[in-house]
């Protein structure tokens, strides 16, 4: 087994780091400032000075990093990794209603796009139609409106949607989405196994984090289950669930645990998909992942080098799985939005290209972006541009690409990775007590872990501990600065609208025997315990709406109310 040092050689090198400590450190402390002698992550993992090969101790390289491509795949799990294929720049896009965003689809697939993002609106993100009294004033403002099936064909108008992939950001009403896409789809003549892409479907990170929930726990999970498991028999090349941790991570929480809690709900999705009789090999190659890169440059590499190990060692020596795809951790990385500031909003662009270099040097598999006009509404073309151009230029000029995993074998990099992989090993050893995720979202554990770690951020920063640069440190009051940001302007209330509208002529253009039936039809399949998928695609060919189907499966499985955890 190759070993990085000996033992003689890591005990001359701990000798003369004392000797330095010693004679060389005590004359430069006096020129430090109090508040830069000690530093921690925004984990709070302890920073020493300078890190050395005693730092890692008896490292065995072949078992904690090995080759890219090769088990345990710290190091990537490509073994060419960007110089065979640049990753996926997948720009997080759509606001208003289809039609605007059919157009700035087509804007980002003109200026080098690779991959399609769509965000929806709040209406769509809970699963209610329009003219729902709840989604009055809400219609198209974080994202577009999709309350039916014609809403997505004309998202896709002049898209060959054989050519591309997309992911939709979409949790509870998945599988309407997801149904909305292959339905458009089949109408272009698209065969189901061109049709690529991702279903976001993580129900558990709901209730820890982003509150989009509509179903109570077990209804969730069974419900996004039943999604994976349609897919992986009809859709061959679509990544049917992204584990995400991002908005963990932008509700508050630390990165470890954001690799920690992720890797929880990873773990739970899997005993849930055997327990149906699925074989591991089965679904495993299709399960994908969906990760936060934050500001603080090492800590965001060493996460995610820290995640592909830890999944590898999970599948392979925890559920068996023998296909090395079934081994890989695949993700798509988002540039943190809870870091960019409306203070000095042109500071953002620095942030995001920071971000993205650090989801570049971690081996990501795709990649968004963030605009640096987000803190005051959704992206404009000229601020969507400038975050596209970060990624091409992370790509095409740096140099970065050149190289697999090119801070590998970094004493700071491969300690800090262990050091996380530790702590988050700790975090999963607490949800395996409680009986796996589901039980302890349950219970409530990661909500309050992730609020308090919340509000120890916001204690630091408000306590000059933490420095945001215009916001804490080098402020300034430079109002014209923020006027002067060139922001999205569109009519939401004209929007809304033509949403309203569009969903009144769908009802009055379908045949209502067709409808009523499918509906009645997926209300019997629910309250059997059948995998809904086939039933809810049956009701959109209908034209049923969004909140009609969801509505029938609210009759079912009830709507949860979240108790008082804190």
């Amino acid at each position: 087994m190759v070993r990085l040092y000996c033992k003689e050689a890591v005990e001359e090198i701990e000798r003369a780091v004392r000797e330095w400590e010693e004679k060389v450190v005590p004359q430069w402390l006096s020129r430090i400032p109090e508040r830069m002698k000690e530093f921690t992550t925004l984990s709070g993992i302890p920073i020493k000075r300078v890190y050395t090969p005693a730092d890692l101790g008896d490292f065995d390289y072949m078992k904690k990093l090995g080759l890219p491509g090769l088990y345990p795949f710290t190091r990537g799990i490509h073994a060419t990794m960007y110089r065979a294929r640049i990753w996926t720049m997948r720009m997080f896009s759509g606001y208003g209603g289809p039609e605007e965003t059919n157009k700035r689809l087509k804007f980002l697939i003109e200026h080098g796009e690779t991959g399609l993002s769509l965000a929806f609106d709040y209406p769509t993100l809970i699963g209610i139609d329009p003219d729902d009294p709840m989604a009055e004033g809400e219609v198209g403002i974080v994202g577009v409106s999709v309350p039916t099936l014609l809403d997505m064909e004309i998202i896709f108008d002049g898209i060959n949607m054989g050519e591309v992939t997309t992911n939709m950001t979409i949790n509870p009403p998945a599988p309407v989405l997801l149904s909305f896409y292959v339905a458009t789809a089949e109408k272009q003549g698209v065969p189901y196994d061109r049709i690529g892409g991702t279903t976001q479907n993580d129900p558990l990170k709901e209730f820890i984090a982003q509150k989009s929930y509509v179903f109570p726990p077990e209804p969730a999970v069974k419900v996004a289950m039943d999604l994976i498991e349609w897919s992986i028999k009809h859709l061959p090349k679509w990544n049917p669930i992204s584990i995400s941790g991002y908005h963990i991570r932008e509700a508050g929480s630390t990165a470890v645990q954001e690799l920690a809690f992720t890797i929880a709900d990873g773990i739970e999705y899997v005993r849930q998909l055997i327990a149906r009789g699925l074989d591991v090999d089965e679904f495993a190659p299709r399960l994908s992942f969906f990760f936060d890169a934050h500001i603080n440059f090492f800590e965001e590499i060493a996460k995610f080098r820290a995640a592909r190990r830890m999944w590898a060692k999970i599948m392979k020596e925890w559920f068996g799985a023998k296909k090395p795809r079934s081994l890989w951790m695949r993700f798509h990385t988002q540039t943190a939005g809870v870091s960019l500031t409306a203070q000095q909003p042109w500071n953002n662009i620095v942030r995001t290209a920071i971000e993205a270099l650090a989801a570049v040097l971690g081996g990501t598999q795709s990649l968004h972006t963030n605009s640096f006009d987000e803190p005051f509404r959704v992206p404009s073309e000229f601020a969507a541009k400038i975050a596209l151009r970060t990624q091409q230029i992370i790509a095409y000029e740096t140099g970065v690409a050149d190289v697999v995993d090119p801070l590998g074998g970094s004493y700071y990099i491969e300690w800090l990775t262990d050091e996380m992989e530790e702590r988050a090993w700790r975090y999963i050893d607490r949800i395996e007590r409680m009986g796996g995720m589901l039980e302890a979202v349950k219970k409530g554990y990661p909500q309050r872990e992730v609020t308090e770690a919340s509000y120890q951020f916001q204690k630091e920063v408000e306590e000059g501990k933490r420095f945001i640069v215009g916001v804490n440190i080098f402020v300034e009051e430079d109002i014209d600065e923020v006027r002067n940001v060139p922001l999205l302007e569109f009519d939401q209330q004209e929007i809304e609208r033509r949403q309203k509208e569009r969903v009144r002529k769908v009802r009055e253009m379908r045949n209502k025997q067709k409808w009523e039936r499918a509906l009645n039809e997926l209300r019997k399949a629910a309250e059997k315990g059948e995998n809904i998928m086939p039933y809810v695609l049956n009701a959109v060919k209908a034209y049923a709406t969004l909140g009609e189907i969801m509505g029938t499966l609210k009759e079912v499985y009830g709507v949860y109310v979240e108790p008082p955890i804190y």
